[in-house]
């Protein structure tokens, strides 16, 4: 198992839910913090949270989306901190609208955070891992990224993306020192749900708060539990890490029943 004691750990989106969960877990593991995220007042409160003598967190707004940010953002860690480890893409957006209905706008905001952030921040400091010949890069599919539900066509899209994405840049980091994870959550107890662009649902309903408390009922797993499940899978540098029960039924039902498990999830959906 892969020690993270004195390492740089980078987090994008470690301003809430798996980000911020994931910043306290790898600060009680001894690492040293890059974190990012888009709500300044968010990152700033997480900060003062983890400010202790001997340990050296650096804090920068920063949008995913945005390609030059997201490199010069490396050019500050790096600048800050001397080296970087341990690079986590987690910033992620959601949308549940149906495919026929969903507006350009809406899928290019999502895809500009969840595919094109995890490219950008994968890239931007891939250069200085490699040239260590040491380093990590963990990025945040979902569940979603290995079966495909209703309403959730531009997620399914961009976490789909994320998955061979990531897998394939592992292959290519064979032999270099580097490696490649790839993060499936099923329902993690977070606000993303709230937070997204809602439109209609999984069972065709338009209710927003309704929908939020489904997915509050359906999920199981607290960040602080998914964070320690990712820490895990990052010491043994295993290339796939599921978390939560659900995330793992649902793997199995896909391998399983590839083609039939659409009409399965929608009687388990009904049923709920």
């Amino acid at each position: 198992m892969q020690g993270l004691a004195g390492k740089v750990a980078v987090i994008t989106g470690a301003g809430s839910g798996i980000g911020r969960a994931l910043a306290h877990a790898l600060a009680k593991e001894g690492c040293d913090l890059a974190l990012a995220d888009i709500n300044e007042h968010n990152l700033h409160a997480l900060t003062q949270e983890l400010q202790h003598p001997g340990r050296r967190i650096s804090c920068h707004a920063l949008d995913v989306a945005d390609r030059q940010a997201v490199f010069a953002f490396a050019d500050d860690v790096l600048q800050q901190h001397g080296s970087a480890y341990l690079v986590i893409n987690n910033a992620g957006v959601a949308v549940s609208q149906s495919i026929a209905e969903l507006s350009y706008n809406d899928f290019e905001w999502l895809m500009n955070i969840n595919f094109w952030g995890v490219v950008h921040g994968s890239k931007a400091f891939l250069p200085h891992l490699l040239a260590n010949r040491s380093g990590q890069i963990v990025n945040i599919s979902s569940i979603f990224g290995i079966l495909s539900m209703p309403s959730q066509g531009a997620y399914n899209a961009s976490k789909f993306a994320v998955r061979g994405f990531t897998e394939a840049l592992r292959q290519e980091l064979c032999h270099t020192g580097v490696s490649a994870s790839c993060v499936h959550p099923g329902g993690i107890k977070t606000n993303i749900a709230r937070a997204a662009r809602f439109y209609r649902g999984i069972d065709g309903q338009q209710d927003a708060e309704r929908a939020a408390q489904a997915f509050e009922k359906l999920a199981r797993t607290t960040p602080e539990q998914a964070a320690d499940t990712i820490i895990k899978g990052i010491k043994a540098k295993h290339p796939r890490i599921l978390i939560g029960q659900d995330a793992h039924l649902l793997d199995w039902i896909q391998r399983l029943l590839p083609a039939a498990y659409p009409r399965l999830l929608t009687r388990l959906l009904k049923h709920h």
